[in-house]
């Protein structure tokens, strides 16, 4: 496995729209190694989730894991989850707000827009098919890793540019806060 390079803000390749993958082309071991790289790429930077785009490769592939992430320690554990041609479906028109953060983009967080709950329907990385319904928190950290493969950054989401702050800035000032609207997501949507 190796750790590959993480393309940041202003890559022209970041923008780009991911395309679907065969399930021929995912059985392929280039493929399958590619997406151990990918999943060794995220736990090296300590991600919550890590999409291929982000390592400048154009496929509809996406891995998401949090388990006791010292950069997220207020998010659900989700074990570890191979997305491949993912489909989100919003269940309703509930929402939260989210702060968020991105590898791509460092040390910057802002406020975004999430649905609460949707249906996630996508390939694993053997070629069957799942379906899912994910909620909360959780919920926010599929949509932003499927909206890497749509060529769009958090940046894009965010509907008010005075919630954008540096890491420490966002840690001195508004975690706590952050925190308790968190709280209270889980507890309505369980994660």
């Amino acid at each position: 496995m190796a750790v590959l390079p993480i393309l940041h803000v202003g890559h022209p390749n970041l923008r780009l729209t991911a395309r679907e993958v065969t399930r021929e082309e995912l059985a392929l071991p280039e493929t399958q190694a590619f997406i151990d790289d990918l999943v060794e790429t995220m736990h090296h930077a300590n991600g919550a989730g890590l999409a291929a785009t982000q390592v400048d490769r154009p496929l509809r592939i996406c891995a998401i894991e949090v388990k006791d992430n010292p950069r997220y320690p207020y998010k659900p554990n989700i074990p570890l989850t191979i997305l491949v041609n993912p489909v989100l479906e919003p269940l309703g028109d509930d929402t939260f707000d989210n702060e968020e953060g991105c590898l791509s983009v460092p040390n910057l967080r802002g406020g975004v827009r999430r649905f609460a709950e949707l249906r996630v329907t996508s390939w694993d990385r053997h070629g069957a098919t799942e379906q899912r319904i994910v909620r909360g928190i959780t919920a926010g950290t599929f949509q932003h890793e499927v909206d890497h493969l749509d060529g769009k950054l958090f940046l894009d989401r965010v509907e008010d540019p005075r919630t954008l702050a540096t890491w420490d800035q966002w840690k001195a000032h508004r975690e706590t806060a952050f925190i308790e609207r968190v709280r209270a997501v889980v507890a309505r949507y369980g994660s």
